[in-house]
C-alpha cells in the first residue's frame, strides 16, 4: 500500500485525509478551522501541522507517504505549484508558492489542483463516476464549480481551468455575476441564489411555511430550510427548487451535448435536496438534449460525500507521480 495525503483548503475549515491510492480508503482525516483572515502565511502554518498531524496519527511511516495533494479555491498556476488568486478566501494570496512551502516542510512532493476538479477526480476514481471514460461533475454550494473528465483523463484546459460550468451564460440579460458577466448559472443555481427566492417569497407574502420554518428570521432562510419546506408539500417551495433544477438542467445539457459524457455527477450541499432538484433536471435534459442519445446518460448524485475533495486532491498527486515515474 502507498498514501498520499489529501487536503481541501476551505473557507470555513482545513481538511486533511491520508489515502490508500488502491482503494481510495480515508485511513485517517484531521480538521481545523481556517481563519483566513489571520492571513495565508497562517493559515499555511495551520496546514502544514494539520498535514503532520495526519501522517503522524496514522502510524505508517513516512516513507510510505507518496506526496501531497491540496484542494484550492481559486485560480492557479499548476506548473509551478502557485496560487494566483482565491476569490472568497480574505487575506492576500497572489502568487502565495503554496506547493513548494508545503513540500519544504512536510518533505514530500506537492502538488496543487482546484477544488472542484479535485472533487471531479475523487468521484470518477472511488465515487459516483467509476467505470466511465467521460464524465462532467458539478458542485453546488456557495458557488457553483464543476470538472470533466474526457478520455479518462482529467481534462484541465488552459490553466487548469477547464470545467467552470457555473459561468456559461444561461441568460445574456440575467444579474451581473461575481465574476463580471451577466447571467451565469452561478446567479440563478447557487446556494446564495436559492435563499434570494426563498427570501423573496416571503416578504413578498406568499403563502407558505418557508418563514416559519426559518423562525420569521430571513438571514435564517437557507436552500436546506427551502428544501424542507418543498418536502412537507409547500408549493412555493417546490416552484423554487422547479426553476432552480430547470436552470441547472439547462447547463448540463449544454454540457452533454459538448462533450457526451456517459456521467454527471453531482456533487455539494445543494444536491441534498435528492429527487426535489433531480427530478427537473431530467426532465429539461430529457426535453432539450435532441442530438444525441441522451438515455444513455446517467444524472446522480455524488458518492463520497465531504470526502471527495481529499480522495481526488491525494489521488492528483498519485497520478503527478506515476506521470513523472
Amino acid at each position: 500500500m502507498r498514501a498520499f495525503v489529501g487536503v481541501d483548503l476551505g473557507g470555513t475549515n482545513l481538511r486533511a485525509g491520508l489515502v490508500d491510492s488502491d482503494s481510495g480508503a480515508v485511513l485517517t482525516l484531521k480538521s481545523t478551522p481556517t481563519l483566513a483572515r489571520e492571513g495565508h502565511q497562517v493559515v499555511i502554518a495551520r496546514m502544514i501541522e494539520l498535514i503532520q498531524l495526519t501522517i503522524a496519527s496514522s502510524g505508517i511511516p513516512p516513507e510510505q507517504i507518496g506526496g501531497i495533494g491540496i484542494g484550492v479555491p481559486g485560480v492557479l498556476d499548476l506548473d509551478r505549484g502557485l496560487v494566483i488568486f482565491l476569490p472568497n478566501l480574505p487575506g492576500n494570496w497572489p502568487n502565495v508558492s503554496l506547493a513548494a512551502l508545503i513540500s519544504e516542510k512536510v518533505g514530500c512532493p506537492t502538488f496543487l489542483l482546484n477544488d472542484v476538479r479535485s472533487i471531479t477526480y475523487g468521484e470518477w476514481k472511488f465515487g459516483a463516476g467509476q467505470g466511465v471514460e467521460n464524465m462532467a461533475c458539478y458542485a453546488i454550494g456557495t458557488g457553483v464549480g464543476g470538472g470533466l473528465v474526457i478520455n479518462s483523463r482529467l481534462h484541465l484546459g488552459i490553466g487548469g481551468a477547464a470545467g467552470e460550468f457555473g459561468h456559461q451564460t444561461i441568460d445574456m440579460n440575467g444579474p451581473v455575476c461575481g465574476c463580471g458577466n451577466r447571467g451565469c448559472l452561478e446567479t440563478f443555481a447557487s446556494g446564495p441564489a436559492i435563499s434570494a427566492l426563498g427570501v423573496k417569497a416571503v416578504i413578498q407574502g406568499f403563502t407558505s411555511n418557508i418563514g416559519q420554518l426559518a423562525g420569521y428570521d430571513l438571514n435564517k432562510i437557507t436552500p436546506e430550510v427551502i428544501c424542507e419546506a418543498a418536502k412537507l408539500g409547500d408549493k412555493v417551495a417546490k416552484e423554487i427548487y422547479d426553476k432552480v433544477g430547470s436552470w441547472l438542467g439547462v447547463a448540463i445539457s449544454n454540457t452533454i451535448v459538448s462533450f457526451g459524457p456517459k456521467k454527471v455527477v453531482i456533487s455539494g450541499g445543494v444536491a441534498a435536496a435528492g429527487d426535489i432538484l433531480f427530478e427537473p433536471i431530467r426532465r429539461t435534459v430529457y426535453e432539450r438534449v435532441r442530438v444525441m442519445p441522451v438515455e444513455q446518460v446517467e444524472i446522480l448524485a455524488a458518492a463520497l460525500g465531504p470526502n471527495s475533495g481529499v480522495i481526488g486532491s491525494a489521488m492528483w498527486a498519485a497520478q503527478n507521480l506515476n506521470s513523472a515515474g
